[in-house]
């Protein structure tokens, strides 16, 4: 059963006495509340990443790498600034594992889905691949169109790890297919990967044949992941906010009994 809220004993309208003496109706707090969590459930953050906020960003990584910090100084002046100043315009979270980049993305959405009322979206970038290749599956009735519309429609929406799976041909249109219907859209994207976003001596992407020579003498980068077409228009998309720092899973965030 819901709760009854005691303010209002569920009808959801409180009688309040202005400073004159006059009363009026005005809507119970529950009703922002219900509001709230109906948002959140719809932007379907996993529970592992439910507790993330900006507040309890700055709370877990206290005198970590100038980066971080930086990092979440833009994201809480992207929220403020939402929707006039941002224009549509994204942000690029990169840095190695365990620094925090999932926790502040959440926290930038959370933040807009409580203050801004956002309609936004969490999707893990390869359990959203694994989703569009079983809609192939005959036997499923989904279809590739359902699945990807909400992706498409998100006002706001969080894809995490990009650049995770690993790249091929189906991958990198799958990629230019989503990333190309929200900035024609004008769509806010707010992206985390491990791969740096910096770009390799060719400008060209490639076979799988030159990809593999290219990161058999260098460090992979997000261009070989997703395509340099790609990344040429994530540049369009997003600002990109570099994170360094020690891996916190290992330290701080390890796991333990007790």
């Amino acid at each position: 059963m819901t709760e009854v809220c005691s303010r209002c004993d569920g009808i959801g309208m409180l009688i309040v006495q202005r400073p004159d003496g006059s009363r009026v109706a005005e809507r119970c707090e529950c009703r922002q509340e219900q509001r709230i969590a109906r948002a959140l459930s719809r932007a379907r953050i996993p529970k592992r990443y439910e507790h993330c906020s900006l507040e309890s960003y700055e709370a877990n990584f206290p005198g970590s790498d100038r980066s971080l910090r930086a990092a979440h100084l833009m994201a809480r002046r992207f929220v403020d600034g939402y929707p006039a100043v941002t224009e549509g315009h994204g942000l690029l979270l990169t840095g190695s594992i365990g620094i925090g980049k999932t926790h502040l993305a959440v926290g930038i959405l959370q933040a807009l889905v409580v203050e801004k009322a956002v309609q936004g979206l969490f999707c893990d970038y390869r359990e959203l691949l694994k989703e569009i290749q079983n809609s192939y599956n005959p036997q499923v009735a989904t279809t590739e169109l359902e699945i990807l519309r909400p992706v498409f429609d998100a006002e706001v929406l969080v894809l995490d790890e990009l650049g995770a799976a690993k790249p091929t041909e189906w991958v990198w249109d799958t990629v230019a297919h989503i990333l190309n219907t929200r900035y024609n859209d004008k769509r806010t994207t707010i992206i985390t990967t491990n791969y740096a976003d910096q770009q390799p001596g060719s400008t060209d992407g490639g076979n799988a044949a030159s990809r593999t020579v290219r990161a058999a003498v260098r460090e992979e980068t997000l261009g070989d992941r997703i395509g340099e077409r790609m990344r040429s228009r994530l540049a369009e998309m997003c600002v990109v906010v570099e994170m360094r720092g020690e891996d916190f899973r290992r330290t701080v965030g390890r796991a333990r009994f007790g």
